[in-house]
């Protein structure tokens, strides 16, 4: 029995919670083939309903329900694949305990109080840094996106004190956005920093970061290209409250 339940917990199940739990006892053998949504369609119910019933279990959540079930399989490939899916669940779930509200609060009204906003990232994270540009244009804001050494680097030596430079940067420590967060140090402008190293030299020069998880594992061992999905996250953060919470 995949799930093991008790008296008490019995008890404290809905009837459709039950049918869910029984459902996933009698399905051992495939569950790893299912999705939660796969359970929901299944039992009648929705996947917030069979994540309540899981965790009512004494289970975190059905990722743990299914690497629980890929820990005791022979099958290498279905293995394989359940650590691979568990490194960005924890990827994920490390992000969000290492975000901090009140940081969180404190960049978006340092962005909202400013005339233009200079979204700085180098390589790979360009893509986050360009995401991140493009909707705060879409809520109305003044910004730019750089991602040349060069152009970054003079531009940030004339900045004004009403504008902010935002940088998207993995391990916190490429050179020219360093140099760039001092230039703007220097201005007088504010710097906020999204990494994955609390220690890193830009954070040094930061008068705002958010520091995500960076997971040890590289999926493609000859290149950096580490996962970004921290640096996602915490832009989406950031621009999810803007879109829901302030008059623009």
């Amino acid at each position: 029995m995949l799930i093991e339940v008790n008296k008490d917990i019995m008890q404290s199940l809905t009837k459709t919670e039950s049918e869910i739990i029984r459902f996933i006892n009698n399905n051992e053998d495939r569950l790893s083939e299912l999705s939660i949504v796969d359970i929901a369609f299944d039992t009648y119910s929705s996947p917030a309903t069979v994540s309540r019933a899981i965790r009512k279990c004494g289970v975190n959540g059905f990722n743990e329900l299914r690497y629980r079930l890929i820990s005791k399989t022979n099958d290498d490939e279905i293995y394989n694949m359940g650590e691979i899916i568990n490194k960005s669940f924890i990827e994920a779930r490390q992000v969000i305990d290492r975000i901090s509200v009140t940081n969180v609060l404190n960049i978006v009204n340092c962005l909202t109080e400013s005339k233009k906003i200079y979204v700085l990232a180098r390589g790979l994270t360009c893509y986050v840094g360009q995401e991140f540009t493009l909707k705060l244009q879409l809520l109305g804001f003044n910004v730019i996106f750089l991602d040349d050494p060069n152009i970054m680097e003079i531009k940030t030596r004339s900045l004004n004190s009403d504008e902010v430079v935002f940088i998207f940067s993995l391990n916190g420590e490429t050179p020219e956005l360093i140099e760039s967060a001092k230039n703007a140090n220097s201005c007088g402008s504010k710097v906020i920093t999204c990494c994955c190293s609390e220690n890193s030299s830009l954070i040094e020069c930061s008068d705002y970061n958010l520091i995500g998880f960076k997971h040890n594992h590289v999926s493609i061992k000859e290149y950096e290209v580490s996962s970004r999905v921290s640096l996602f996250m915490m832009s989406r953060i950031i621009i999810d409250y803007m879109s829901a919470h302030l008059e623009l």
